[in-house]
Formats: structure tokens, sequence, C-alpha cells
């Protein structure tokens, strides 16, 4: 390929490949804002279509039914009317579960799809789902180094104290059943904003990302590396989600199923789908809906917050014990970001910690906003927006110069 990735005309494709969705962004190797971003979705409906926003536009494609293949071929298709599909220099994927084969993001090559599909069983609605759009690209942009980041590959410097199961040792050798974290690609990035935002010492510092969305997840970070985490083996430990229960007594379990009959699958799909802010308040997982419903006197909207609060608090006091200092407390994706509420809340649980709330910056902090919401500094809390599609994107040009400055040929 004649244009090099450093070039300022050079352009990083991201893709996100769910299983019924995919989200993409556009990239110049030149700025961090991107040219485009979109969201395919209902993939393999009848009412499938995919989104483009540009310059503050929006446009819909329908996409008649078409599954992932034909939605990575609109968003070709949208590339070659715009002029950029030829600049198009790689492309970044997000893979979710990378198990113990991957600690740092890798350029895509047939040993690389296999050892993915290996972690397959691991996350079985993720991985196939970005398998899919690997292939996909492959097919359609063969000529082009690819590279696979994963959301597991942060964690993986947490020591076996924090990783390891109290399980026979068997089912972690011979079936690697231990704890992998998940949301790496964020905790990654939040946690380097965090360190320039504070100034601190690369070589002596401490963290607690409370990463909070649909899914949330903490991470304790020591010297810019995880040490801890709040997820599992796969997404469902840890902190309360929207759908998600987080931490349950495997007992607990036990008794329903013994009572209500529910097989494995049922339990599965129970704690998955049908737990956490929704199942606590029977009304919604959404946390703004539940925020308003709680305004308004909903007592599961406001048991459902109260549980979401305390356990975030104490996963973060927990987490803060895997450290040698604690430097700040920082909060990020949708919820964190946004929900003056949930931070007041959590942090109101974090005295102990010497965490102070300063409310007048607390509510104002939303929006994309990054900055202080306590009045302590040492430890402070503060937020700082995510932006996993942007380090996506740096792993993929720092992966790509490879390819470009030695000639090497990924397939």
């Amino acid at each position: 390929m004649d244009l090099s990735i450093a070039t300022p005309h050079a352009l990083i494709l991201v893709i996100n490949c769910g299983s019924s969705s995919l989200k993409f962004a556009l990239y110049s190797a030149a700025r961090r804002e991107p040219l485009l971003v979109g969201l395919a979705e209902r993939l393999g409906a009848p009412e499938s279509s995919i989104r483009f926003d540009l310059d503050g536009a929006r446009s819909l494609v329908k996409l008649e039914g078409a599954a992932h293949a034909g939605a990575l071929a609109a968003l070709l298709e949208q590339l070659q009317k715009l002029g950029w599909l030829k600049n198009v220099c790689a492309v970044g994927h997000r893979v979710v579960h990378g198990g113990e084969h991957f600690t740092a993001s890798a350029l895509i090559t047939p040993a690389i799809i296999n050892d993915i599909e290996a972690c397959c069983p691991l996350a079985p609605l993720h991985n196939p789902a970005n398998l899919l759009g690997i292939r996909a690209m492959l097919e359609g942009m063969p000529n082009i180094p690819q590279v696979a980041v994963f959301d597991t590959a942060f964690h993986q410097t947490m020591p076996v104290a924090a990783y390891l199961y109290a399980l026979p040792r068997r089912y972690q050798r011979e079936l690697g059943v231990r704890r992998y974290g998940f949301h790496g690609t964020s905790h990654r990035y939040v946690a380097g904003e965090a360190e320039r935002f504070l100034e601190l010492d690369p070589a002596d510092h401490g963290l607690v990302i409370a990463h909070l969305g649909n899914g949330c997840s903490a991470t304790a970070v020591k010297n810019g590396a995880s040490v801890d985490t709040t997820m599992g083996l796969t997404p469902l430990e840890g902190l309360v989600m929207g759908t998600r229960s987080g931490d349950v007594d495997f007992g607990a379990l036990c008794y329903i199923a013994q009572h209500t009959g529910l097989d494995l699958a049922g339990l599965d799909s129970m704690l998955n789908k049908e737990s956490g802010l929704l199942g606590l308040s029977e009304l919604s997982n959404d946390c703004r809906t539940l925020e308003a419903a709680a305004a308004e006197g909903h007592q599961g909207a406001a048991e459902a917050i109260a549980v979401f609060t305390h356990r975030l608090a104490r996963h973060i006091g927990g987490l803060a014990m895997s450290l040698s200092r604690l430097d700040a407390v920082v909060f990020t994706g949708g919820i964190g970001e946004n929900s003056s509420l949930i931070r007041k809340l959590t942090i109101a649980r974090l005295g102990v910690l010497g965490i102070d709330l300063d409310p007048v910056a607390n509510d104002q902090m939303k929006g994309g906003k990054s900055g202080f919401v306590s009045r302590s500094r040492q430890p402070a809390a503060i937020v700082i927006p995510t932006d996993e599609e942007w380090m996506i994107a740096c792993d993929t040009i720092a992966l790509a110069e490879i390819i470009t400055t030695t000639g090497l040929s990924t397939l």
C-alpha cells in the first residue's frame, strides 16, 4: 500500500461488532475527533438499519434484514461515496475475551483468529460476533493491517491472589476458569488520562476507576497496571448493572432453582437479562428513568439506586486495599460521567477513605466534562470521560506502523 499511516490523510476504521449490532468510528491519524461514527442495529431482522453521523448530520439506511456482512458492506459503500475508502490504512476490532492468550492488542493473523476462536466458550455471546466483524472486514479489505484489541488484556497484570477463584485448581488448569475482568480498554484509557490530569508520578500512584453504564465494573490501577477488578470469568460478576445481578450467593441460586424449576439456562438468563437495576426496581434498567421515578416516590426505583450505590462503594473500598496508596476514585461511563446523584450517593459512603463531596462541582459535571467532584484532593474523586474507540484507534495506529515501516504482511 502506498499510503503511509503516518500521513495526515491516513484513516483508521474502528469496528465494535455485537451479536445483533455493529458500532463503528472513522478516525484520521492526525486528529482525535472521529470523522464519522455510526451504528447498525437489529442485524438479521427485517427492521435492520445502519446510521451514519457526519458533521452533525444523521442519515439512516435500511438494510432489509441484512446481517453483519451486509452492514459492513453498507459501511464500505458509504466510505466509497465519501471518497475516504482508499485512505483507510488499518482497521481496529474490539474483541471482548482474550483469555490468557493475550496481554496486549495484536495484529490479526490466522493464528490470532484461531486463538480468539478458542476463547469463544468463555464469551459465547461476544467473541463469535467479534469474529464475524473480523472475517467480514478481512474479506472486504484484505490488503490492509487489522488489529484486535481485547477487553481482558489490561487485566492480565493482576496477581494470582486477585485472579484465582477458591475452586479446585484443575478447573483453572484444564478449563481456564479464573477471573479475567472486562472493560479493560476503557479502564486503560481512563487510567492514563487520570494520571495526566492529576499530574501523578507514573511509578507511584493508585486509582480506583468505576466504569458505570448498562454494564459496570471497577478496577484498582497501581502505577498504570490493573491489579484487581470486579468482573470475573464473565462480565456477570461484581457490581449491580442494568440487567445483570453482579455478585450473588450461589446458595440463593440453588434455592431459587429448587423452588421454581429453573434450569441452568434459565438461571443464566435471569441473572443476565432480568436482574440488576431492572430486577430490583421492576421498572427499568435505565438509571435516568429510575432517578426520575425515585424523585417522584417510586420505592422500587429508590431501592434499586440504593443497592447500586451501596455495592459500588463497598467494592471501591475493597479495591483500594489492593493499592499501596489511593490518589483518586475516578468515575467514567455513561452513568459515571453524567449522573450526579449516583456519584453523590456513592461518595457519601466513601468518607472513611477521606473523600469529601463538592456538591456544586458534582452537579455541574456532565456532558463530557472532566474534573473534580470532591473538595478533597488526596484522595480525590474525579470524572474522566472514557473513549474506548479512540483507544482502539491508537493501538491500531501503533501496530499498523510496525507494518508500514517493516513491510510485514499479516495474511
